[in-house]
């Protein structure tokens, strides 16, 4: 049972009459009889009669005719909404960011992307960058913006996008941790640090700077995500290693600069290596690489952020 038969059907049952249904569905009268025949042979009954120059519906036509014409209705809204997809008028995308990334980049580039894609529904997950990959392994999100290329190993292909300077944050009303302009990790040996929960990037990161330069990090608080790390840190309950971003724009933290090489993280957009792109997750990343070159360009990448 093809929709093509089912046009057909519906054209001669509104029509009762062959020659003016082939001329509103554009085929010859022979093509459209065909169509009739072969649906009344595979349903396995006549759906007209044909008696005295009048066609009419027989009992079977009848009652076929209101799930022709919900199967005919449902074909071309299927189709519509295939078009919707095909052309981002609508659509779904599952979206995965950490959260120092949602307060100041997600926001204004999904109304940026939704204003030209209005019809396109947005799921955002908010969580470190293991979660988000595991996410995305699992088939759970379309796109997810990590951290470092712990997603390389995971089948997912990683689009460096921005390195993000990390500085020393303690906190503001208690004396700096240095009196020069900038601190060597060594400096920090002896100091409590505020780690953040396990998952997070910016914890492996944090250790393994530290571990680096030839010591593990002293715990001071163990947990919380990066604004409750930066608020325990303004308490005074340690120091931490955080985006120079996030420490610039808190007023009660002190940020001092890492003495050189310093550290840095890589914002990454990452998706799976063998499957395609949606529709929307493809408009999606055309529309932050624009954004992200329009910020570039105009000076307002927030502080410590280089574009790669």
């Amino acid at each position: 049972m093809r929709p093509q038969q089912l046009q057909a059907f519906l054209a001669v049952a509104q029509t009762r009459h062959f020659t003016h249904a082939a001329e509103e569905l554009g085929v010859t009268q022979p093509s459209l009889s065909k169509q009739i025949q072969a649906l009344e042979a595979e349903l396995g009954a006549p759906l007209f009669t044909r008696a005295r120059g009048r066609i009419e519906l027989t009992d079977a036509g009848q009652t076929l005719l209101p799930h022709a014409r919900r199967i005919t209705a449902a074909v071309t809204a299927a189709r519509s909404d295939i078009d919707d997809v095909l052309a981002v008028r609508a659509g779904h995308l599952r979206l995965g960011a950490t959260p120092s990334l949602c307060s100041w980049l997600i926001a204004p580039l999904l109304t940026r992307y939704l204003e030209s894609h209005p019809g396109v529904t947005v799921t955002l997950t908010e969580d470190g960058s293991g979660p988000l990959t595991d996410h995305l392994t699992a088939g759970d999100l379309d796109l997810a913006f990590t951290v470092g290329d712990m997603a390389e190993d995971a089948g997912l292909s990683v689009q460096p996008l921005l390195s993000e300077a990390l500085v020393v944050a303690s906190a503001a009303h208690l004396p700096p941790l240095t009196r020069q302009g900038y601190i060597g990790l060594q400096q920090l040996r002896e100091q409590a640090f505020v780690l953040p929960a396990h998952g997070y990037d910016l914890r492996d990161l944090t250790i393994a700077t530290c571990e680096a330069a030839g010591f593990t990090p002293r715990m001071g608080v163990d947990g919380g995500a990066t604004d409750a790390v930066a608020s325990l840190v303004e308490a005074g309950l340690g120091i931490a290693l955080l985006p120079a971003m996030i420490a610039a724009g808190r007023p009660g933290l002190r940020a001092t600069p890492l003495a050189p090489p310093g550290a840095s993280r890589t914002i990454a957009l990452a998706a799976r290596r063998e499957a395609p792109l949606t529709k929307a997750a493809g408009a999606f990343a055309a529309t932050l690489e624009a954004h992200l070159t329009d910020l570039h360009a105009w000076g307002r990448l927030p502080q410590g952020m280089q574009a790669l």
